[in-house]
């Protein structure tokens, strides 16, 4: 079976006080660990057995059928992108590539941080916001529950998870303070130019309507 439950690339008190040890250890240890429990039980002995866990996601995605294997296998890679798009002492403006793109496709950073923190907000209920790279553009956009940016033939560059387990035990219902402690004290932009390093522009048509619509709401 080529699906594991990875470490997490830090202590799970490595990143407090933005996020404790009792967050972590819930967050990971247990949502995180039920999802991927979740998912080698109903692959096993199937078609997905021996399959990718991105090839999982595409294959079962928009299959009513298959629903139940796509939140738990979509929620497990989510999980692992999260917690490597975080680190100790990060946050704050990137440099390097994301930055150059940045101001080139966003407005710059501050825009983009005031458009990426108004669109994990604005998710309603459970879900996702993310910086993706789709057609050779930076684009942010949002998903709700397990759905995340392969499924829509666009590349994932970073990511906040919304849901309210990962952040009710340190900041309670206040979900915009947790994406601004996100914001500036947790990502980690040097995971974030290896991932555009690796992006090819490939993954399909520009995303800039909603690029652009969001660059003029943010103004």
């Amino acid at each position: 079976m080529k699906i594991v439950f990875p470490p997490l690339p830090y202590g799970e008190d490595a990143l407090a006080p933005t996020l404790s040890k009792e967050a972590m250890e819930l967050h990971y240890g247990k949502h995180h660990r039920t999802y991927f429990d979740n998912t080698v039980k109903m692959i096993e002995g199937t078609e997905f057995e021996d399959s990718e866990l991105e090839d999982i996601i595409r294959r079962t995605a928009g299959q009513p059928k298959l629903k139940k294997l796509f939140n738990n296998a979509a929620q497990h890679w989510n999980h692992c992108f999260f917690w490597d798009s975080m680190r100790s002492n990060g946050g704050g403006k990137p440099s390097g590539a994301i930055a150059e793109l940045i101001e080139r496709d966003l407005d710059g950073y501050d825009n983009f941080r005031k458009v990426f923190k108004q669109t994990a907000v604005d998710q309603f209920g459970s879900g996702w916001a993310w910086l993706i790279m789709k057609g050779g553009e930076l684009d942010i956009v949002s998903t709700s529950n397990g759905d995340n940016p392969l499924t829509q033939d666009a590349r994932p560059l970073l990511t906040i998870d919304v849901w309210e387990h990962a952040y009710y035990v340190d900041y309670r219902n206040k979900r915009p303070d947790f994406i601004e402690a996100f914001l500036d004290g947790l990502v980690n932009w040097d995971k974030v130019n290896e991932r555009l390093n690796a992006a090819d522009g490939s993954a399909g048509a520009a995303g800039g309507s909603k690029r652009k619509a969001a660059k003029t709401g943010a103004r």
